[in-house]
């Protein structure tokens, strides 16, 4: 069954997909939730490891759109050192089925 495409109250094309694109689209978004979803709550600094290549302020940007679009918890404990932590939401867990399919699509077409 086919969803109808409707147009929203700006005038524009209210499209799931890219609804969803624009919620967990890009380079680094699936990939930070892949990691949450799969290995569990996270330090800033572990997730910076299993991310070769992002900037710092990239990964804060990403962190901070995920936490706002309510797909992470982030987690700060008031010690020294500062401690930081990210996990997944509920609404953050519901990703994690398009991402396995992701993951294992991405397998297959090597």
């Amino acid at each position: 069954m086919k969803d109808k495409i409707e147009v929203n109250e700006k005038g524009k094309l209210d499209c799931s997909i890219e609804r969803t694109m624009s919620i967990i689209g890009g380079k680094w978004k699936p990939v930070i939730l892949w990691h949450l979803g799969t290995d569990g709550t996270l330090r800033y600094n572990q997730l910076r490891k299993m991310l070769p290549g992002i900037a710092h302020k990239m990964l804060s940007q990403q962190l901070r759109e995920l936490e706002k679009d309510n797909l992470i918890i982030r987690k700060q404990y008031n010690e020294v050192p500062p401690k930081v932590e990210y996990s997944l939401t509920e609404r953050g867990q519901t990703v994690m089925p398009i991402l396995q399919l992701m993951h294992t699509w991405g397998k297959d077409i090597k």
